[in-house]
């Protein structure tokens, strides 16, 4: 019964990692989906400059 106990604990902490990330990526889409198309170009072409990336 302890390795049953352990399995089961191993793999819900395997799996919190894969359900954050999943949580947090419907989240960033929900948050763009409701944003102008302005202010979502305006925040990527700021990131693109702070990153170094040519974009023009």
């Amino acid at each position: 019964m302890k390795t049953e106990v352990k399995a089961v604990a191993a793999s819900r902490t395997a799996t919190m990692p894969a359900l954050f990330a999943l949580v947090l990526g419907v989240a960033m889409i929900t948050m763009t989906g409701h944003l102008q198309a302005n202010t979502l170009h305006d925040a990527a072409h700021d990131m693109r400059h702070a990153t170094g990336f040519p974009c023009h």
